[in-house]
């Protein structure tokens, strides 16, 4: 612990990646350096434990969306990324005499790789980058080849290839993928929705799902850690990436286990081989050419092919030249079959060596790059900072409403967030109400700090209400609320006295929100958009909201134009990041609405309707009727999405757009 603590640190002042620290701390404490430190079963456990770490959190935060959209780039990439290391590896392992079953074995030993330096890419925030989910995507692709043909390689030097042992190949591979790839989603959607919601509970769930499903990859007779890489793709739509599910299993991996992982290859390096058999020299030499030739030259051929920049085709090289997992298995199960011999092993040690250090230093150069040129909001929005009001009133709601803010919150704002307790004011009463209020705040605090989010308590004591909830909104510049909706009213009431008030004294976005399932459950995000709402002048900004919370849930969207033409909304949508699945349908009348579309809505939707207040622009008296028959249909969860409101509105919209004359008044309004 003392290594994990120090040599980050250390690091940091050489600007050296801290990643590769506690790899050069086992180098000089291990058997072959100080030997202060053995390599005992307990540094391979836990160091196994923190591969299947980066490897189940890479499948974690591997964008699925854009892996669908990319997908023949990753496989071309993992199929470039394996062969031409296998080729360059095998034909130099001929040159030095080795048989053909160990050179080939040696050539899908440089072919594979390990993902060594995507926890510096997810620090940098680049994980969702086209570069980055190729090189990803195409690691899955990498080492499940190495693996098999390791598989094949050690079944023909023992003799076992024969046709049963192909077929209990093929049969155990099938049923591994159909368990995790088809079981663990079914069976989590289950677990999120009817089981206690603890995060201790939680977690457990998560990680027997991740060693689980490793060692099931290994009775298929697979490494462990294509079991991990599954499990986090199986899992992925689940975990929200800002929730505190998400925070605990990174925090763990990246303070605990992964350290120990880099420690235990730093204490496999025994670099007075080099002096004392000339041999290894050349071995090294060659295998070393191998890799690099074969890591190169795959991110150079994508980048030309599909026009990536230089400085993803050298943050793409750094993320597959880092030889670990899959390199240290195929070597290790080698030379205890007699295929590789103890000049072979040195030689791969030390390329693991080289390689981790490079691609860690790659990654953190490159992606600091490619994270400030990446330009994500590319419409001008309001200068200021992005401040959210969370108001509470009761402990049911409250994860649900922080769980949307979480996913809402602009990562590159470093504003807290401010959850709102307001008590009204009557003698002889408020002290017990605020005590009360400031009980259910700190449970918020607790929740909040699980998903490493800051947050800003307020309590206000008022009059009424909305009155308190309108004063803190002035007091500490709110620019969005997200307010829970208990989906009771009554006739003169859209929402409540409360709600109604404040939402129609304000010009601020609000998200008027009724969660009645698990967010990370949810299948699909369904957005009503009526006539009129790209001329609000918050559309852009509440259409950038409604995509990061689809693209966040990991799901598609289907947005219903209605009474308006989809081609107003087509560019906006693709002007607008993120960028999830979208579907855009044009349909004529409220009613074709409410007897088409509204039966078709399943439990697991979430509706988000993008709503305006009354009198203005694209408001409709049938956005008034629409929560209630939500509600009264018994939908679980839905959103009704209040769009910002300018203090002055003239006659032009949010971006200088022309308003057309017959939004400028509305017939319905006061």
């Amino acid at each position: 612990m003392l290594i994990f603590f120090i040599t980050p640190i250390l690091m940091n002042k050489l600007r050296i990646p801290g990643i590769i620290g506690p790899i050069l701390a086992g180098i000089i404490i291990g058997p072959n350096g100080l030997n202060i430190l053995e390599r005992d079963q307990t540094i391979v456990l836990l160091g196994t434990v923190g591969l299947l770490f980066i490897i189940f959190i890479a499948g974690l935060e591997l964008d699925i969306d854009g892996f669908k959209k990319y997908r023949h780039r990753s496989i071309s990439f993992g199929l470039l990324s394996f062969l031409i290391p296998l080729v360059f590896g095998t034909f130099f392992a001929l040159m030095l005499g080795y048989s053909i079953a160990a050179s080939l074995l040696i050539g899908s030993i440089v072919g594979s790789h390990t993902l060594l330096g995507y926890p510096i890419a997810s620090r940098l925030g680049i994980s969702k980058n086209k570069a980055v989910t190729t090189a990803v995507g195409g690691t899955l692709l990498t080492d499940t080849l190495a693996l098999l043909l390791l598989a094949v390689i050690a079944g023909a030097a023992m003799g076992q290839l024969t046709p049963n042992f192909w077929i209990t190949l093929f049969i155990s591979l099938l049923l591994f993928l159909i368990v995790v790839l088809w079981g663990t989603p079914y069976l989590s959607r289950w677990f999120f929705r009817n089981i206690s919601t603890e995060g201790t509970n939680e977690f457990s769930y998560v990680m027997v799902i991740l060693f689980g499903s490793g060692f099931l990859a290994i009775v298929a007779g697979m490494q462990p850690i294509i079991g991990a890489f599954l499990a986090g793709l199986a899992l992925n739509r689940f975990i929200i990436d800002q929730g505190p599910l998400m925070n605990r299993i990174r925090f763990v991996g990246n303070a605990l286990f992964i350290p120990f992982f880099l420690l235990s290859v730093g204490l496999l390096m025994d670099l007075s081989v080099l002096f004392s058999d000339p041999r290894s020299w050349i071995v090294t030499l060659l295998i070393l050419a191998a890799v690099f030739i074969g890591k190169g030259l795959a991110p150079l051929i994508i980048s030309k092919i599909y026009k990536y920049n230089t400085t993803e085709t050298k943050v793409m090289f750094g993320l597959s030249i880092p030889q670990a997992a899959a390199t240290l298995a195929a070597t290790l199960v080698g030379y205890d079959i007699g295929l590789l011999d103890q000049a072979t092993v040195n030689a791969v040690i030390i390329m693991i060596l080289l390689t981790c250090m490079l691609g860690p230093y790659f990654v953190e150069k490159y992606g600091r790059k490619l994270a400030v040129s990446e330009d994500l909001k590319p419409y001008v929005r309001k200068e200021g900072p992005e401040r959210i009001l969370i108001p509470l009133s009761s402990p049911e709601t409250m994860e649900s409403l922080l769980d949307l803010s979480f996913i809402i919150k602009s990562e590159k704002d470093d504003q807290p967030l401010y959850p709102l307790t307001v008590v009204q004011k009557e003698v002889g009463y408020a002290e017990g109400e605020v005590a009360k209020a400031e009980k259910m705040l700190g449970h918020a605090v607790m929740y909040a700090s699980g998903a490493d989010m800051p947050v800003r308590l307020l309590t206000k004591v008022d009059l009424n209400v909305s009155d308190g909830i309108v004063r803190a909104i002035a007091e500490e510049r709110i620019n969005i609320v997200v307010a829970g909706w208990d989906a009771e009213t009554s006739n003169k009431q859209l929402f409540g006295s409360v709600i109604d008030r404040f939402i129609y004294r304000t010009n601020q976005t609000v998200l008027v929100s009724k969660i009645g399932h698990p967010l990370n459950t949810t299948r699909r995000v369904v957005v009503i958009l009526p006539q009129g709402a790209n001329y609000k002048p918050g559309y852009h900004q509440g259409l950038e909201k409604i995509k990061m919370i689809t693209s966040k849930l990991n799901v598609g969207m289907l947005g219903i134009v209605l009474n308006d033409s989809t081609d107003k909304y087509v560019d906006s949508m693709k002007e607008v990041k993120p960028n999830p699945p979208t579907t855009l349908v044009h349909l004529e009348g409220w009613t074709n609405f409410y007897d088409k579309f509204l039966p078709q809505f399943k439990e697991d939707d979430l509706v988000i309707i993008m709503s305006a207040r009354k009198g203005t622009i694209a408001w409709h008296p049938q956005l008034e009727k629409l929560p209630r028959m939500l509600a009264d249909r018994g939908q679980e969860s839905f959103i009704i999405f209040y769009l910002a409101e300018e203090e002055e509105v003239d006659v032009r919209g949010s971006r200088g757009t022309e308003i057309p004359k017959e939004f400028l008044f509305s017939k319905y309004g006061d």
